[in-house]
This record gives structure tokens, sequence and C-alpha cells, in this order.
């Protein structure tokens, strides 16, 4: 049961999400990486990445995670702006104080520097994202900063995204992430995945996941996502679960991702 001194951040996120699933028709995208790819909303065009539910054990205990969410809004050609955050709901050990943290939340700036294979055309496509590390609710109060380089190149047998990022954390140390996600044909209605982090900041974390994208129609995806991590020799282990969901913000916008189906979300700082 959630005490009230638990529930605040939680009702929150939990409103701003599901008012969010109430809005539009249903759409395209992708989870459940920490990385992400060269890709970016069409102008006019919304993407809701939500994770209703995920579970994490680490070694401050067990964890619900409701929800988790991503919004991508195309601003521009090739740019768009992404905010995102993840709710933690302690679970285990029990405490009498709070037990719900707002974790992970930052607002950034992504384009695409040059269009290449996801984009349809010849060659790798490059990507560049900035951001703004935000306080969190219950943690991480200070103010950081993201500078992200992505390449991906999408063949008939295989898709390769490769990012290096570098973070300057909410305590103003320095960090940095590197990541690589390699799926299988795109043309599959449902097609593993995996991917690869490494994580340098107070600590070292080292983390793998893998599992499945279901493209259930041209702008709805379904996932699931099995990760397992070492930070500083103690496990982790989580299990990922959502949609992703496109559509214009008017009835004039695109939808150009349903045509490159390569657009990642960004589960990439810590655990």
């Amino acid at each position: 049961m959630i005490t009230k001194t638990a529930s605040g951040s939680w009702r929150v996120t939990a409103v701003l999400t599901c008012l969010l699933c109430a809005w539009g028709h249903l759409a395209y995208a992708y989870r459940p990486f920490n990385s992400t790819d060269a890709a970016v909303a069409a102008r006019g065009e919304m993407e809701l990445e939500c994770g209703p539910v995920g579970y994490l054990v680490d070694a401050d205990g067990r964890f619900l995670v409701v929800p988790s969410f991503i919004l991508n809004v195309g601003i521009a050609e090739d740019w768009e702006v992404v905010l995102e955050g993840r709710n933690f709901l302690l679970v285990q050990p029990m405490r009498a104080d709070r037990r719900d943290t707002l974790r992970e939340t930052a607002l950034s700036l992504k384009g695409v520097l040059r269009e290449g294979s996801l984009q349809d055309r010849n060659g790798p496509s490059v990507g560049l994202e900035v951001g703004l590390l935000l306080p969190g609710i219950g943690t991480d109060p200070g103010v950081g900063a993201s500078f992200s380089g992505i390449v991906s190149q999408r063949w008939s047998a295989m898709t390769v995204h490769v990012n290096g990022t570098l973070l300057i954390m909410h305590d103003h140390t320095l960090g940095a992430v590197a990541g690589a996600i390699v799926e299988g044909p795109s043309r599959w209605a449902v097609r593993p995945v995996a991917e690869l982090t490494l994580e340098q900041d107070a600590g070292r974390t080292t983390s793998g996941l893998i599992g499945a994208i279901w493209q259930v129609r041209h702008n709805l995806s379904l996932d699931a996502g099995w990760r397992v991590a070492r930070s500083e020799g103690a496990a982790v282990r989580e299990f990922r679960a959502g949609f992703t969901w496109a559509f214009p913000l008017s009835s004039g916008g695109e939808t150009r991702r349903a045509a490159a189906p390569n657009a990642l979300p960004r589960w990439r700082r810590g655990v």
C-alpha cells in the first residue's frame, strides 16, 4: 500500500502519463534501451515512449518502476525536443520514510546532422543530442548536462546504433557512457534486440540487455527486455516492458519514423 508520504511524485507522474495516453490515436516507435538512434520525430509529430510497469533489483532493494516515460516532439526538420523521467517505488525493504523517487529526469534537444540509412538514404545516419539533467524528486537535487554523438547504420540483416556520451553529473562530477544496440532485420514483425552499455561516473557500471520488439502496426510497437548489470561489484537485474505510440499534433502532421523504423529511446543514465 502506498503511504501519503510516498505517493506525491508517483501521482504526478501517473496522471501525466494517463493524460498523454488518452490523447491522440495510436502510433509508432521503440524501447527499451539505454542508448538511442540517429533519428528524430518528424516536425509536428509527438512520440510517447511509455513503460507502465517495470521491476528492478539492486543493492538498495527491490523497486517497481511505475511509470517510465519519454516524450519526443518534432519542432523542426531533423530536430526534436525530448522530456523524460522514471518513477521508482521501493517495494522491499519497507521503510517509514519516502519510498518513491523520480529519477533520470532530463530535457534534451536532438538533431540529425547527416541523413543516412535510417532516413532511407545511403550510408550511416549521424545524430547529436545535448541536454540538461534535471533535479529529481527525492534524489539528485542538482542540475547536470549531457552531450551525445550517435551513429546508426541499417543493413538488410540487421541495424546497429553506436553512442558516446559525456556527462556532467548532478553533483558536477564528470562521467561518460558508451553503448551499442544491435537489432534483427527491420522487415520482421517481431525482431530480437540486444544492447551493451559501459558507464563511468563515481563508479563503473557494465550492463547488457536482450529483448524483442513487436511492430503491431506502422504507428505502434510493443517491447520487452531483460537487463543485467554490475555496478561496483553489486548485481542489478531489471525487467522492462512497454509501448511506443506516435501521432501528429495536428491533422497535417507527418509520421516519418513509420517509414524508417529505428527510433530508439534513451534509458541511459544510471540504474
